[in-house]
């Protein structure tokens, strides 16, 4: 069992989507992009209005919600630095199709929308990546839907936990029930009782809006099919 008290390792101070491209691809994206903080509950772009940057975060974590009527807001997708906010670009789309918000305060890459595009008529490597992002982007909101209709709160809890804890770099992260509940799109009551089994568990350890994991193993056989469909995808197009 690990010690929830424990230094977490330091995050990578990269983009996996930029990173991963040959050298010169690599240099000429990063030169036409600028480095900004991304403070936590801060909104990065409204739903419907036009998408100006892309953000590639680095330490950050983006949250893609969705706002209802009559209905309280959810969770659509995280965004770490395993992918980038504002995919719809490639698709000749600039309009924010949800509300961004920042998740986890860190850093992230910033581009002007225009200059993505005119960037990847040059760069191939960077276009393929990108587009097998938007790809597997799209499996994953599928892969979404059919967990919010068939599997319940617990599996789907575990689910996001092994996400947060993917985007964190780190066994420990910041998350409160009420984002919990504000990502599955259930009441509060509900997160504390199936978060509550998961710490009986010794799976998690849990104080204060702090998350630790406890048992990695544990926790992905606590979730349900949906999180190895997703990623299996991403490992395959984005490895």
């Amino acid at each position: 069992m690990k010690n929830p008290d424990l230094t977490p390792p330091v995050r990578p101070a990269s983009n996996h989507l930029i990173a991963t491209l040959p050298a010169r691809e690599c240099a000429r994206i990063k030169a036409q992009c600028e480095s900004v903080e991304l403070e936590a509950g801060k909104m990065v772009c409204e739903e419907g209005a036009a998408l100006e940057h892309v953000y590639f975060p680095v330490t950050g974590v983006i949250s893609l919600v969705k706002v209802l009527t009559a209905h309280p807001c959810i969770e659509i997708k995280q965004i770490g630095n395993e992918g980038m906010l504002g995919a719809t670009v490639l698709l000749g789309v600039d309009i924010a199709p949800e509300r961004s918000l920042v998740q986890s305060s860190g850093t992230a890459l910033r581009m002007r929308t225009e200059q993505l595009v005119k960037t990847l008529q040059v760069c191939p490597a960077a276009a393929q990546n990108l587009n097998h992002y938007l790809y597997a982007d799209m499996v994953q909101l599928t892969q979404t839907a059919i967990c919010f209709r068939f599997h319940d709160l617990a599996q789907r809890l575990a689910r996001t936990l092994l996400m947060a804890h993917d985007r964190a770099h780190s066994d420990h992260f910041h998350m409160t029930h009420q984002m919990l509940a504000d990502m599955l799109g259930v009441q509060r009551g509900g997160v504390t009782i199936a978060a509550g089994h998961l710490q009986r568990a010794q799976i998690i350890h849990y104080t204060r809006g702090r998350i630790s994991i406890m048992d990695r193993q544990a926790l992905e056989a606590a979730s349900c099919g949906c999180y190895s469909a997703v990623m299996d995808v991403y490992a395959r197009l984005l490895p």
